[in-house]
């Protein structure tokens, strides 16, 4: 391990609170091309059991520090190449792990635009700034005489220019930068005005909260920050950060300026101006960053965490399911797809006006049932969602009794993202005969089947449970939402012969190329059946087949730990475990009183601990269980389908369709979610909504306040 390797596992487990031996296991590993759901699962005795966060925070900081370390390089050449390195501040710039301090080290010798003061110093005014700060010269303005050329005609002149100087050196003084930074810290204050030519605009009125707000930086929430950004960005708001100018001006005065003579006066009247044109702006453009970069990592946080909770919502699992895209003038799409997804037929119903042929709806609706023994019906939460709801339910009731349909589940799933997937290049490649709609209505009814398989084609930002996704870093964002969908596909597990192209492509070590090498090496030579046969599919070597074979699983594998989460490199251990049994491996998946006599820690090697000897026994006790939770059936009130039904205390159930720092979002059935703020969501103190709610969460919620104009809905579930 090199000298900076040695640096970052100090550094990363000191700011992580970690065993310095857990991160420097884990960076090993990271180097090595492992995968962080790889190293979470199947290396912990390397890490210490870190999990994925854990480990993704590591990771985090290793980057972070492997860019610290390259702008060290570019404020080292730079400051050599101006002939003005020193091995005193060589030495500090080493040791410096911090990226403002650094960029405080590197700020007087950053090439700039030419300033005032950089002038003043080329017309040699430099020795007089020097003298002045001296505080020494009773009457500076003859001082000054002395520095008078043909480019500084006066006193006066030489005077302001080294009054420039100084303003300049104060900018850029590292403990006058600390000083102040220290004060916006603990005092700054952000102010959103309105612009008042957008004041009575339509645009305006969703920032109207903000139109006169003031609060403590410190204190100002993510979506609060975001918002008024957001509003500035779009030229409604005025948005500034602020401190007490007079507290700062003092405070740097008191470490510039001695005495009370006349060069002290230059002195106090140098630093007020450097601070008020120089270093206020500088600190508050720095503070503008770095809160929208707090924001915006809260925010992507929040989006994430609601992303992994849709990825991983209950599957109905491989069933026979019709798809509904509900609309009034274009009708009903409908689709029949067999148990593995397969679109088997569709048409079009028009049981809605204005075409309003219910007879011939029910009719054919009730014949696909039939006739593709549908098990189960999707239909999207969209336009016509309620009324094509109770259409369906009626035309159920009346099948026979003996029919299959009669046992059909209804559901509603979120359309969320599906108009995007059906426009989209793998939705053309998918059903390149198929036209938008008929594309739309499969991902609805697929969704129901498996919503982690489906959703994995449609980017995350598209899926509508974000909170300001357009507003934050998109490289982050990008960055933390492909981490999360493959944390949930490798949590799940992976049928390696269903699976499309874009679910292998989130397997660990896999990726679109090696994803679709596989799934042609499937259709060429038939279904996999066994683990060991990924090592023909070309260019998936052993450090590859090492990273994703323990993720995916063969259902009906002539070896039963092809369908775990059992590693390969752990099958010999479990058959020796089988073996001191005196049965096979089959019989000690099948036999909980055969799995009750294995002793792990006989098994417990330089390899192997205790942590993996657990994680395996789990797995036979289950193999290939679907950590998802069973899905369940939801019903809005009948009494309400628009806004206009609510009135204040109405008791409601609702599902939790997106959830923010500052609360939930519930769809009621009235086509506009109502929000149950934070405060709202139980009768105690709720530090984060998630400690409450979850996504997609059946709930039951009380109206509180209805705002038509605005279109906001205002909720409890206090008491509920």
């Amino acid at each position: 391990m090199d000298k900076d390797e040695t640096i970052f596992s100090k550094l990363i487990a000191e700011r992580l609170g970690l065993r310095e031996r857990q991160v420097q296991g884990t960076l090993t590993l990271l180097d090595g091309g492992a995968t962080i759901p790889f190293i979470a699962r199947y290396r912990k005795e390397r890490t210490g059991a870190l999990d994925e966060v854990q480990i993704a925070a590591i990771a985090e900081q290793n980057d972070k520090l492997k860019e610290l370390v390259k702008r060290k390089e570019t404020v080292v050449n730079t400051i050599t190449e101006q002939g003005k390195m020193t091995p005193e501040l060589e030495a500090r710039i080493a040791d410096c792990w911090n990226a403002t301090e650094l960029e405080d080290i590197y700020l007087p010798y950053k090439p700039k635009r030419r300033t005032r003061a950089q002038v003043a110093r080329e017309q040699g005014l430099e020795p007089l700034a020097n003298l002045l700060l001296m505080q020494r010269e009773s009457n500076p303005a003859k001082a000054a005489e002395r520095f008078v050329t043909p480019e500084v005609p006066t006193p006066e002149d030489a005077l302001q220019g080294a009054q420039d100087i100084i303003a300049e050196m104060v900018s850029e003084d590292e403990r006058s930068r600390q000083n102040i930074r220290g004060i916006f810290r603990r005092t700054a204050v952000i102010t959103s005005k309105v612009v008042k030519a957008k004041a009575d605009t339509d645009e305006a009125a969703k920032f109207s909260d903000y139109f006169d707000w003031s609060e403590q930086l410190r204190r100002c929430s993510s979506h609060r920050l975001l918002a008024m950004r957001r509003g500035e960005a779009e030229g409604v708001l005025r948005v500034n950060i602020s401190v007490d100018d007079d507290e700062c001006v003092e405070r740097l005065q008191r470490y510039f300026v001695h005495g009370r003579g006349a060069s002290s006066e230059l002195v106090a009247a140098a630093v007020a101006d450097g601070y008020k044109r120089l270093l206020s702006p500088s600190i508050e453009n720095e503070f503008a960053a770095s809160s929208k970069e707090q924001a915006d990592d809260e925010a992507i946080r929040v989006f994430a965490e609601n992303l992994r909770q849709l990825l991983l919502a209950a599957p109905l699992g491989q069933k026979r399911v019709m798809g509904i895209d509900p609309g009034f003038r274009t009708g009903c799409k409908v689709v029949c797809l067999d148990a593995q997804g397969n679109l088997l037929h569709h048409e079009a119903i028009f049981p809605h006006p204005p075409v309003r042929k219910p007879a011939e709806a029910a009719d054919a609706l009730a014949a696909m049932i039939e006739r593709y023994k549908i098990e189960a019906i999707a239909i999207g939460n969209g336009t016509a969602s309620r009324e094509t709801k109770g259409f369906v339910e009626m035309v159920c009731a009346q099948l026979s009794p003996d029919d299959k349909g009669a046992r059909v589940g209804l559901f509603v799933v979120s359309e969320d993202g599906a108009s995007v997937y059906s426009a989209s290049k793998v939705a053309r490649d998918e059903f390149p005969d198929e036209d938008v709609t008929v594309r739309g209505a499969v991902s609805i009814g697929r969704r129901l089947m498996d919503p982690l398989a489906e959703l994995v084609k449609i980017d995350p930002k598209s899926i509508g449970v974000g909170q300001y996704q357009h507003d934050v870093d998109q490289t982050k964002l990008k960055h933390s939402l492909d981490q999360t969908v493959e944390s949930c596909v490798n949590s799940v597990g992976v049928n390696l012969n269903t699976a499309s192209v874009h679910l292998l492509t989130y397997v660990s070590g896999l990726g679109p190329a090696l994803a679709k090498n596989i799934v042609d090496y499937r259709r060429d030579n038939g279904a996999f059946i066994s683990r060991a046969q990924l090592k023909k599919v070309p260019r998936l070597g052993p450090s590859v087949f090492e990273q994703c074979a323990g993720f995916l699983r063969i259902s009906d594998a002539k070896n039963p730990l092809d369908n775990s989460a059992v590693h390969p490199e752990r099958y010999a251990l479990v058959e020796q475990m089988a073996k001191d049994q005196g049965c096979k491996v089959i019989d000690l998946i099948q036999q909980k009183d055969l799995r009750a006599r294995v002793d792990i820690n006989r098994y417990v090697s330089a390899e192997v601990g205790l942590p993996t000897l657990t994680d395996i026994m789990h797995e036979l006790e289950k193999p290939g269980r679907d950590p998802r939770e069973a899905l369940e059936e939801f019903e809005f009130d009948s009494r309400v389908t628009s806004i206009d039904d609510l009135v204040p205390g109405m008791e409601l159930p609702g599902i939790v369709t997106n959830i923010t720092n500052f609360g939930a979002f519930v769809d009621i059935g009235v086509h506009q979610d109502g929000l149950v703020h934070v405060s709202q969501l139980a009768d105690k103190y709720v530090s984060h909504p998630t400690d409450v709610v979850k996504l997609h969460q059946h709930v039951r919620v009380r109206v509180t306040e209805v705002d038509r104009r605005r279109g906001r809905i205002s909720l409890s579930m206090k008491g509920l």
